[in-house]
């Protein structure tokens, strides 16, 4: 397998910034996701390393060897499109087998990896069948499995799962990852879905408006974001933002929101102890929020009053929406909360885990 490297990678339709100034490091064996909003420029970062569109900056190196000028077939890559791509004409067994014909393996050979790649995604039974005759997944594990036959340096997925149904997607998430430890392969694979960024990279690159905002492994990501996009981008439900001040006062420092104030633990109030009396955006996840009938030993302190405004049970946990009168946000409840619309209710803030993020610059201060 290889290890792929873009150095200051950029593209332009005319005047029309598309990616700018890529710099990602693939290591050899490594899963590497490229996640962001549509528009981002995470499947034409893709497609310039296949070779499928010309890079306009920069330098792209498989295997450390510079490919800028090298077509596409001679790449060493396998790539997986979004519709699968497959011949209606042919059958799975034809489809599997069409590339290495063409680079004119020998029969037995094509045979022993077709069958070895049917065995690895359980797809033997349908080596007769059509496309036609097969189900979403199951077409979707034949286009993995003819870039499986080809042995290649690198795989590329460009939102292979976006076409299939929510619990089918599931599925296929935990059959790539497994693929990928059984294979010990270098694969990048591309989606707009944070949740399969989340669980499958063991390195993410988040984009937005074709620029890199942050490349880290998921937990870094979701621990420590480096801007409000990414710490909001990733995640489900998505990260509150609450705007506000800080304030020095009764030997502590405050966030203060006009209609509450919560106190900062010590060891993050020492680390903002510069900010205090300047505007500053609050980030607080979900999940971080309490009802206080479940945490009675809480410091009034860190204690928020609130109205509840909609509540989506969800069987195992509700996402509970709630304003303070000028700030909407959501809290991640247990299922055996009793809480209902138009209720007022305190909740706890979980301090230690709250984020502030620089209110012109949206940069991550702690």
């Amino acid at each position: 397998m290889a290890r792929v490297v873009l150095k200051n990678v950029g593209k332009k339709y005319g005047n029309v910034v598309a990616v700018k100034d890529a710099n990602i490091v693939c290591e050899d064996k490594e899963f590497l996701i490229l996640v962001g909003p549509s528009g981002c420029g995470k499947t034409t970062t893709l497609r310039m390393i296949a070779g499928l569109e010309e890079i306009t900056t920069g330098e792209i190196y498989i295997d450390d060897v510079l490919v800028n000028d090298i077509p596409p077939k001679d790449r060493d890559i396998a790539m997986v499109f979004q519709n699968y791509a497959l011949y209606p004409h042919m059958t799975v067994y034809e489809n599997m087998a069409f590339g290495l014909k063409l680079r004119k393996y020998p029969e037995a050979e094509i045979k022993q990896r077709v069958m070895e790649a049917a065995d690895i995604l359980s797809i033997e039974r349908y080596l007769k069948r059509k496309p036609k005759e097969l189900s979403g997944g199951e077409r979707q594990r034949v286009a993995v499995g003819r870039a499986i036959v080809r042995k290649p340096k690198v795989f590329l997925f460009d939102e292979p799962l976006s076409n299939l149904d929510a619990k089918l997607r599931v599925q296929m998430r935990a059959e790539l990852s497994k693929l990928h430890t059984r294979l010990q392969a270098t694969m990048i694979y591309v989606t707009h879905d944070q949740v399969e960024a989340m669980t499958m990279g063991e390195k993410i690159v988040v984009m937005k408006a074709t620029e890199i905002h942050q490349i880290s492994p998921p937990k870094e990501l979701y621990d420590k974001p480096k801007n409000k996009f990414v710490a909001g981008f990733i995640g489900s439900p998505s990260m509150n933002f609450i705007d506000g001040t800080l304030e020095s006062k009764k030997g502590g420092l405050y966030f203060n929101e006009e209609n509450f104030e919560v106190r900062l633990p010590d060891a993050m109030a020492e680390k903002l102890k510069s900010q205090a009396g300047q505007d500053i955006t609050m980030g607080i996840r979900p999940e971080d929020i309490y009802d206080k009938v479940y945490a009675p030993n809480a410091s009034a302190d860190n204690t928020v009053a609130a109205t509840v405004e909609v509540v989506e049970h969800l069987g195992s946990e509700s996402f509970v929406y709630l304003t303070t009168g000028k700030t909407p946000f959501i809290a991640k409840m247990d299922s055996d909360a009793e809480v209902e619309v138009n209720q007022e209710v305190e909740l706890v803030f979980d301090m230690n885990k709250a984020h502030f993020f620089d209110s012109k610059t949206e940069a991550a201060i702690i």
